[in-house]
């Protein structure tokens, strides 16, 4: 009798619940993407910040000054 290949049957799974957990993520960003583009927007909404907030920006850096 063959022995089973329990490492293949893992990654198939793994596989698997990978590709769902893509289609769920992108049936969100579909939807999200839907509901971020409203059909008719008023003209009268102007876009007040300009310059991404300190949570967009990304982190902070500093970096060391030679001592020459």
């Amino acid at each position: 009798m063959a022995k089973p290949n329990y490492a293949f049957e893992k990654r198939q799974r793994e596989l698997a619940k990978k590709k769902k957990q893509d289609e769920k993520d992108a049936r969100k960003r579909e939807a999200r993407a839907a509901d971020a583009a409203p059909e008719s927007a008023p003209e009268s909404v102007t876009e007040i910040a300009t310059e991404p907030t300190p949570a967009q920006a990304g982190p902070r850096v500093h970096l060391r000054k030679s001592a020459e």
